[in-house]
C-alpha cells in the first residue's frame, strides 16, 4: 500500500476561493488521499460549499469559532495519514505536487526529513503567478534553514510542506495562543525535530496574496503585534537552542531589526524589549528608517502617522491592484464562457 496523505483544510469565511482550493485537493494525482475540512464557524456559505464535495475521500466538520490554530489542531485530531499536506482555504495546489513530493519521500531513509517545494504568489489569476526563488529553496539542516529565514527575512509558504505523522506528533499542536504567525511558529518546531529540509523543485504551491484578510497581515492591531512578537520571540529561542554563534547572533538581532516598524512608535513597550534581547545578543537596533516616499510627511503629519502611512499605503497599492487583476479575472472568465456557450 502507498503512503496515505492527508490534506486538511481549515476554512473560515472563504467562500469566493474554497470550490478552486478544493478542487486543487481533489484533483490530487496521488491517489492514497483523504481530504478533511474544518470550518471554523463560518458566516459565509464556506460550510455549504464544501459539503458539495464530501465523499468518501472528502470529509467536512464544522466548529465554533476558534481560530484557525484550533481548525488546525482539529483537522489534525480528524487525520489518519502517514503524510501530512496543510492547505489554506484559498490557496491551491498544482495537481501532481504532493506526486513529486511523495517520489523525494521514497528516495528518503528517514521519517524526520521534511519536504518543501516552489511556491508563486498570485492574486486572482492562479496562471499568472510568479515564482521567484530564495535562499530558502534548497536542502539545509534545521539551523541554516532558520538562519537564512530569520537574517533575509524570507519565509515558506504553509502550503509548500509535507510532513510525516512522526515528525507531526513530535513538533505537537499548533499554539492557539498566536493570534498571528501560527504558521511560522509551528514550522519552526516542526524543523527543529527534524533531521533537515529536502527541496523539491518540481512540487508547486499557488498562494493567494489576499491583503488586510490575511491572517498575517498585522495592520494596527495590539493583538496581532503580541502575537506576532510572542512568536518572535519563540523563533529566537529555537535558533539559538540549534546554535548559538556569532553568527546566529547577528541573524536574530537583524530579525528583530526588520519586524521593527510594525511596533515603532506605537507600541513602545515591545521596541524596549527587543531593545534589550539585541542587546544581550551584542547588537543594537535603530528607529527605522523612513523612506524617501514617506520622510517628506514627518513635519507635516507627525513622526506616528508617518511611519504608519509607511506601513499603511503600501497595503492600499496592493488592494487596488488586487482590484484590478480581479477584474481582469472576472472578463477573461466571462470570455471563456461566452466562446463556449454557457
Amino acid at each position: 500500500m502507498k503512503p496515505l496523505v492527508s490534506i486538511l483544510i481549515p476554512a473560515f469565511n472563504a467562500q469566493e476561493w474554497i470550490v478552486d482550493t478544493l478542487r486543487s485537493a481533489v484533483a490530487q494525482t496521488w491517489e492514497q488521499k483523504e481530504i478533511i475540512v474544518v470550518d471554523d464557524g463560518s458566516t459565509d456559505q464556506t460550510l455549504a460549499i464544501a459539503r458539495r464535495f464530501e465523499s468518501d475521500k472528502v470529509r467536512v466538520v464544522t466548529q465554533k469559532n476558534q481560530g484557525a490554530a484550533a481548525a488546525r489542531n482539529k483537522c489534525s485530531s480528524l487525520s489518519s495519514g502517514d503524510y501530512i499536506q496543510w492547505l489554506d482555504a484559498d490557496d491551491l495546489l498544482a495537481p501532481d505536487k504532493i506526486a513529486r513530493q511523495m517520489e523525494a519521500v521514497n528516495q528518503s531513509s528517514s521519517k524526520r526529513t521534511l519536504f518543501s517545494s516552489a511556491w508563486g504568489r498570485f492574486l486572482y489569476r492562479y496562471y499568472r503567478a510568479k515564482f521567484v526563488p530564495t535562499a530558502l529553496w534548497c536542502d539545509l539542516p534545521p539551523a541554516e534553514w532558520l538562519l537564512r529565514k530569520m537574517g533575509q527575512n524570507l519565509h515558506m509558504q504553509t502550503a509548500t510542506w509535507l510532513v510525516s505523522r512522526e515528525l507531526t506528533e513530535a513538533a505537537g499542536p499548533w499554539n492557539t495562543q498566536l493570534l498571528g504567525d501560527d504558521d511560522g511558529e509551528y514550522f519552526c518546531r516542526v524543523l527543529l525535530q527534524s533531521e533537515g529540509v529536502r527541496f523539491v523543485p518540481e512540487a508547486k504551491v499557488y498562494y493567494r496574496a489576499s491583503g488586510a484578510v490575511s491572517l498575517s497581515y498585522v495592520g494596527r492591531s495590539d493583538r496581532k503585534r503580541e502575537a506576532q512578537w510572542r512568536s518572535m520571540e519563540l523563533h529566537i529561542g529555537y535558533l539559538r537552542s540549534l546554535e548559538d554563534s556569532p553568527r546566529v547572533r547577528a541573524a536574530c538581532v537583524k530579525y528583530l531589526q526588520n519586524w521593527l516598524v510594525y511596533f515603532y512608535p506605537e507600541r513602545l513597550d515591545i521596541v524596549k524589549q527587543a531593545n534589550e534581547i539585541a542587546r544581550t545578543m551584542g547588537g543594537k537596533l535603530e528607529a527605522p528608517r523612513l523612506s524617501w516616499k514617506y520622510s517628506w510627511m514627518k513635519p507635516l503629519f507627525g513622526e506616528g502617522l508617518t511611519y504608519r502611512a509607511q506601513v499603511f499605503l503600501p497595503k492600499v497599492r496592493s488592494g487596488l491592484q488586487r482590484a484590478w487583476d480581479k477584474a481582469l479575472f472576472l472578463i477573461q472568465h466571462r470570455k471563456l464562457a461566452g466562446n463556449l456557450g454557457i
